[in-house]
C-alpha cells in the first residue's frame, strides 16, 4: 500500500510589521478604550465622533487632498486632527483663529500627545512679527526720539531683553495690550533690514524662523497665515517655512482675515509712523555732532561735514513736509467720506467711538485729489532725499557703514512703497477690490480689499498643499459645506459632520419671546432693554448680552443700568483680555459685547450661564465689502439673500450662542430676542442651525430652569 504523503502543515496568519499598519489603523488603536490616549492623558475618554474625525483626517493624510470636518462642541476635534497628524510623521502647519488655541496646542495638547504617543518629534508656535521686540529699534531709542510712555515702560522692556530667550511679549503679564509704546520697538515687516541687520544674529524674529524650519510642528495663527501667504505673492520676507500638509482650525474665519491681508491700505497711522522713523535717523546724528556719542548701538551715523548737515537739513524739511501734505490729504479725505450724523453719543468716550467704513469711488476721491497730489509728491521728496544722503562709515568701521546704507534704502523703499499703494487706491480702478475709507478711533484708513478672495487663497494655501484639513464647529448650513467650499474656492473635498457630544435637552434653554417689536422700528430697543432685565434678574447676572451694533448696546444698557445692581462691563471700556478677565473674577457680573465677543470666547462654569442676543446677526448691505459682495452675487445672477447674507448669519449666530456650553457640566439659557426667527420664512433655517435646546416663550421657564 502506497504511504500516504503527510498534509503540508498551515502557517498561522503572519504577524504585520509597523510599516504594514496603516495610518488609520494606527489612529483608531490610539482612540480605543485600552489605547495610548486613555492611558496616557488626563480625564480623556474615547467619544465616537472624535474617533469617527481622526479616522477622516488620517485618510486625507494618507491619501492627499483636502477634508472639510465640522465638529460639533465637546467632540474633541483637536485632539481628532492632532494625533493623526503625529502618527503620519509628515511634517504638518497647524493655523488656528486665535492665539488663546494656538497657545493651547503647543503648552497642553502637544506635550500630553508627546507623552501619550511615545514618539518623537519637535514643535514650535509662531505668532506675527509685532509680537516680538526689535532689538536694533529697542537700541535706537535715545534721549532725542524718546516716545512717550518710554520713561516707564523703556527700563522694563530693556530689562526682560537681556533674559528673554524668545522675545515674545506674552511674557511681559504686566504690559498693557494696547500700549501705544510697544509700537516703537516690535518688530515688523516694513521696518525689518534682514541680514543687513546690525542685530541679525540675535533677532528674534530669526530665531522664530529657525526654530519652525526645524520643526515637525509648526503652529500659526490666521493673522500671521494670511500675512505670510500675502507676502509670498511678492516673493519676498515669507516667515512659516515651506510646509506641503496644513490643518486649519476655526476655518470659518478664514474669508474674514483673508480679506484683510490680501488688501493695499494707506494711513495716518501709517505716514506717522515713517515720520517717526525719518526722525530717528536724523535725531542720532544731531546727538553725535554736539557731544561725540550718546547713540543706541546700532543708531545710524554718517559724517558731520557740511554737506552732510545739508542733508539731513532736507530730511528734516521732507519729514515736515510730509506730515503737512498728509495731514491736509486726509482732512479732505474724511471730509468727502465721513456720513453727516458722526456726532458721538454724549455718553460714549473717544474710546468706545464706532467704527465707520465708507465706500469711495473715483469721484468721491477726486474731492480729495490736489491734496493727495501733494501728499505723492512729498513722498517722492522723502525718498529722493534719502537716495541722495551722503554717507560715509565711522573710521575703522566699514560694516557699521553697510548696516547705515541698508537702513535708509529701507526708509526710501518704504515711502516708495506707500507713494505706489496710495496712487492705486486714488485710482480705484480695479474691478476686483472694493475702495472704503474707515474711520476708527483716531485713524483713518483708505483702503481696497478684494471682493472674492476664493482664488487667491485656494492658488496661495490649497494648489500649494498636499493635504488640507478644515475644521471648525461652524461649517455647515442647511447641513451642508457648500456656502464655505464657494467661499474659499474649494472644488474637490471628503467631508464629515459630527454633531455635538453635549446633552442640550438637558443642558440648555432657548428663550424666543413672543411679543417683540421689528427689529428695526424705533422700539426696539426698549422692548430689548425690558427683556434683558427679565432674564438676567433670573440667570442672577452671569452673562453675555450681545448685540450687532453699537447703539443698541448704548441703549440697552442704559436701560439695564438703571434696573439691576449686577457688575456690568461694557465693551471698549477696557481690552479685551482684561475685561474677560473681569468678567471671570466678578460674580454676578454681565458684559455687554458687540463683534469681537462672538466668537474665540471661552468661559467655563457658572459665570457665564446665559446668553443673550437683540438681533439676527445680518452683516450690514451699508458696509462697502459687504454691498461690493452682493453686487458681485446679484451680477452673475444669484441671490445674495439666500446665498450670502442668511449663510454668513446663520454662522455668526451659531458661533455667539456656542459660547454658553462648553463642557459636558456647563448649563444655561439661550436667548434670541429678534422676532423674525418665528416670523419671516428664513427663520426656518436659522431655528435648524441651533442647538438642539428646549424652546420656549415664557419667562418663568428660564426661572425654573435655573431653580
Amino acid at each position: 500500500m502506497p504511504e500516504v504523503p503527510s498534509l503540508p502543515r498551515v502557517a498561522g496568519p503572519k504577524a504585520r510589521t509597523t510599516a504594514e499598519i496603516t495610518l488609520g489603523e494606527r489612529v483608531v488603536a490610539a482612540f480605543a478604550a485600552d489605547g495610548e490616549l486613555v492611558r496616557a492623558v488626563t480625564d480623556f475618554e474615547p467619544r465616537a465622533g472624535q474617533v469617527e474625525m481622526a479616522a477622516a483626517v488620517a485618510g486625507v493624510f494618507e491619501r492627499g487632498g483636502v477634508l472639510l470636518a465640522e465638529a460639533g462642541t465637546g467632540t474633541g476635534k483637536t485632539l481628532a486632527y492632532l494625533v493623526p497628524a503625529l502618527l503620519s510623521r509628515q511634517r504638518v502647519l497647524i493655523s488656528t483663529g486665535t492665539k488663546t488655541l494656538q497657545e493651547q496646542i503647543f503648552f497642553k495638547d502637544i506635550p500630553a500627545l508627546r507623552d501619550a504617543l511615545g514618539i518623537p518629534f519637535t514643535a514650535t508656535y509662531m505668532k506675527g512679527r509685532a509680537n516680538y521686540l526689535c532689538l536694533h529699534r529697542l537700541d535706537q531709542l535715545n534721549e532725542r526720539t524718546t516716545p512717550i510712555g518710554a520713561d516707564v515702560f523703556l527700563p522694563i522692556i530693556g530689562e526682560w531683553s537681556r533674559r528673554t530667550e524668545t522675545g515674545d511679549r506674552a511674557e511681559l503679564d504686566d504690559l498693557p495690550e494696547d500700549l501705544p509704546f510697544w509700537s516703537e520697538v516690535s518688530a515688523t515687516a516694513e521696518t525689518c533690514l534682514g541680514t543687513e541687520c546690525p542685530r541679525y544674529d540675535d533677532c528674534f524674529v530669526t530665531r522664530m524662523r529657525q526654530r519652525a524650519a526645524a520643526a515637525d510642528v509648526v503652529i500659526v495663527n490666521h493673522h500671521l497665515l494670511c500675512a505670510d501667504l500675502a507676502v509670498r505673492q511678492n516673493a519676498f520676507g515669507e516667515v512659516i517655512p515651506a510646509c506641503s500638509n496644513a490643518i486649519v482650525d476655526e476655518a470659518h474665519q478664514l474669508e474674514d482675515i483673508a480679506t484683510q491681508y490680501f488688501g493695499f491700505s494707506a494711513s495716518t497711522y501709517r505716514v506717522e509712523e515713517l515720520a517717526r522713523d525719518l526722525e530717528r535717523l536724523v535725531a542720532p546724528r544731531l546727538v553725535d555732532r554736539k557731544s561725540g556719542g550718546g547713540r543706541g548701538r546700532g543708531s545710524p551715523r554718517v559724517n558731520t561735514d557740511v554737506d552732510d548737515r545739508q542733508s539731513r537739513d532736507d530730511i528734516a524739511k521732507a519729514i515736515e513736509k510730509l506730515r503737512d501734505r498728509a495731514r491736509a490729504f486726509f482732512n479732505e479725505l474724511a471730509s468727502a467720506h465721513r456720513s453727516g450724523d458722526g456726532a458721538r453719543d454724549k455718553r460714549w468716550s473717544p474710546a468706545l467711538a464706532r467704527e465707520e467704513r465708507v465706500r469711495a469711488t473715483e469721484a468721491s476721491l477726486a474731492h480729495a485729489g490736489e491734496a493727495a497730489a501733494y501728499l505723492t509728491g512729498a513722498l517722492d521728496t522723502v525718498e529722493s532725499t534719502l537716495a541722495l544722503l551722503k554717507k560715509a562709515p565711522r573710521a575703522g568701521d566699514p560694516e557699521e557703514g553697510a548696516g547705515d546704507a541698508e537702513e535708509i534704502a529701507a526708509l526710501a523703499r518704504r515711502a516708495g512703497a506707500l507713494r505706489d499703494e496710495l496712487r492705486f487706491l486714488l485710482r480705484a480702478g480695479d474691478p476686483d477690490y472694493v475702495y472704503f475709507v474707515e474711520f476708527r478711533g483716531r485713524g483713518i484708513f483708505l483702503r481696497a480689499s478684494p471682493i472674492d478672495v476664493s482664488k487667491i487663497v485656494r492658488e496661495l494655501l490649497f494648489d500649494r498643499m498636499r493635504t488640507t484639513v478644515l475644521t471648525s464647529a461652524t461649517l455647515t448650513v442647511d447641513g451642508r459645506f457648500d456656502y464655505i467650499r464657494d467661499r474659499l474656492g474649494i472644488a474637490g473635498a471628503d467631508q464629515v459632520r459630527l454633531k455635538s457630544e453635549f446633552d442640550f435637552a438637558q443642558q440648555a434653554l432657548l428663550y424666543l419671546p413672543l411679543r417683540m417689536p421689528d427689529p428695526r422700528s424705533p422700539e426696539f430697543a426698549m422692548a430689548a432693554g425690558r427683556e434683558v432685565i427679565e432674564i438676567l434678574k433670573r440667570s442672577r447676572g452671569r452673562a453675555f448680552v450681545l448685540f450687532t451694533s453699537y447703539a443698541t448696546l448704548r441703549d440697552v444698557q442704559a436701560i439695564a443700568e438703571m434696573a439691576l445692581d449686577y457688575p456690568i462691563l461694557v465693551q471698549g471700556t477696557a481690552p479685551r483680555s482684561q475685561l474677560l478677565k473681569q468678567f471671570r473674577q466678578t460674580p454676578h457680573s454681565v458684559l455687554f459685547a458687540t463683534s469681537s465677543f462672538w466668537q474665540g470666547v471661552d468661559v467655563v462654569g457658572d459665570a457665564l450661564s446665559c446668553v443673550i442676543v437683540d438681533k439676527l446677526p445680518f452683516a450690514s448691505p451699508g458696509d462697502p465689502i459687504t454691498a461690493a459682495r452682493i453686487d458681485a452675487i446679484r451680477a452673475r445672477g444669484g441671490e445674495p439673500f439666500d446665498e450670502y447674507q442668511v449663510p454668513l448669519a446663520i454662522l455668526t449666530l451659531q458661533q455667539g450662542l456656542g459660547r454658553l456650553i462648553r463642557h459636558r457640566r456647563d448649563r444655561g439659557v439661550l436667548a434670541v430676542l429678534d422676532p423674525r426667527l418665528r416670523t419671516k420664512g428664513y427663520g426656518k433655517r436659522f431655528l435648524g442651525s441651533l442647538p438642539p435646546a428646549p424652546v420656549v416663550h415664557d419667562l418663568w421657564r428660564i426661572e425654573a430652569f435655573f431653580q
